[in-house]
């Protein structure tokens, strides 16, 4: 059986998979001829490895399609939202190396405060669009600073709680995914189909990574390497405590596990996953290493595959994987 390699992709809409799946490969390769391994780069970009995009941003359009640009329609995913951005901006209260001191301060101590303030309750408001409105109003506010403003891939508001909504939308598990099925295994039910045909290395990112673990949790295809990026695994508040199934431990079919952190990452909290999660049957523990990307939104998946220091051990395992082919 040839190697196979399965992406996971995180939070945003419908994807173009085989785009997708054309950036995340180049980016891979690069990463890899920069660790010094270019002939699996040739393997991998020349067809040696099997390789497939999991997309599933589709299957949140149920909601989309009926609430316009606000996507949350439960009070529970509602607070949900409103804990991962305060979690979320207590990661960022840190003072990041690249902006002025002036601007840190103000970001720290006045416009990082006012935002945290937002996402409390307010007076005799109550219900899922309220709570929608006060985290348009934290969004807002980040990104007026100018340190922060069209953070990522949000130029605007509410595409920025549009995404971070779908966080929400799939830890609360309240919601159909325009079938008969919940929205949350809908979505498992995506990356399940591909990790049955097999996986030699599953790399995952951000959602995906909640997504991925929880799935093999499911169903225990045998992975060799399983590769987090830029992880909420272990936000304290919102993502961890809302893990199925607990205590959490790592998939009981996975070789290794990897998890792979920028300091800079606001999505990656609490990033040393091996201090919150317990091992499986073979005694395997996620290892956190940090990697450092240069600017100001260092979450994206493909600064991290570009990055030596991932792509370099996930060339290891599809190296050996080539090998037990011949």
């Amino acid at each position: 059986m040839r190697p196979r390699l399965v992406f996971v992709h995180g939070v945003g809409g419908p994807r173009d998979a085989t785009a997708e799946l054309a950036a995340w490969t180049d980016a891979l390769a690069s990463g890899m001829r920069k660790a010094g391994h270019s002939d699996v780069a040739a393997a991998l970009s020349g067809g040696a490895v099997d390789r497939v995009f999991v997309h599933y941003g589709d299957l949140f359009r149920p909601a989309q399609a009926q609430g316009g640009t606000v996507e949350i329609e439960d009070d529970e995913s509602a607070k949900i939202l409103l804990e991962l951005l305060d979690e979320m901006l207590a990661g960022l209260s840190d003072p990041l190396p690249e902006a002025p001191a002036a601007e840190q301060d103000v970001y720290r101590a006045r416009i990082l405060a006012h935002a945290r303030a937002q996402t409390a309750p307010r007076p005799q408001e109550q219900g899922a669009m309220a709570a929608v409105r006060r985290a348009l109003d934290v969004a807002t506010t980040v990104l007026s600073v100018p340190l922060f403003r069209g953070l990522g891939q949000w130029a605007a508001p509410k595409l920025m709680v549009r995404d971070l909504g779908q966080v929400a939308r799939y830890l609360a598990r309240r919601e159909s995914d325009g079938t008969e099925r919940a929205l949350d295994v809908g979505i498992r039910g995506r990356v399940a189909r591909e990790l049955a045909l097999g996986a030699t290395v599953l790399v995952a990112h951000s959602l995906g990574t909640v997504v991925s673990w929880e799935t093999l949790h499911e169903h225990p295809s045998p992975v060799r390497l399983l590769v987090t990026l830029g992880s909420p695994l272990g936000m304290r508040t919102v993502v961890w405590p809302r893990l199925v199934p607990r205590p959490p431990r790592t998939p009981e079919q996975v070789g290794a596990w990897l998890n792979f952190f920028d300091p800079d990452d606001p999505v990656a909290v609490r990033p040393r996953l091996e201090d919150d999660f317990g091992p499986n049957s073979a005694r395997i523990l996620p290892e956190s290493r940090r990697v450092d990307s240069v600017g100001l939104w260092v979450h994206p998946a493909v600064l991290y595959l570009a990055q030596p220091g991932v792509a370099g051990p996930v060339a290891e395992a599809l190296r050996t994987a080539l090998a037990g082919e011949r």
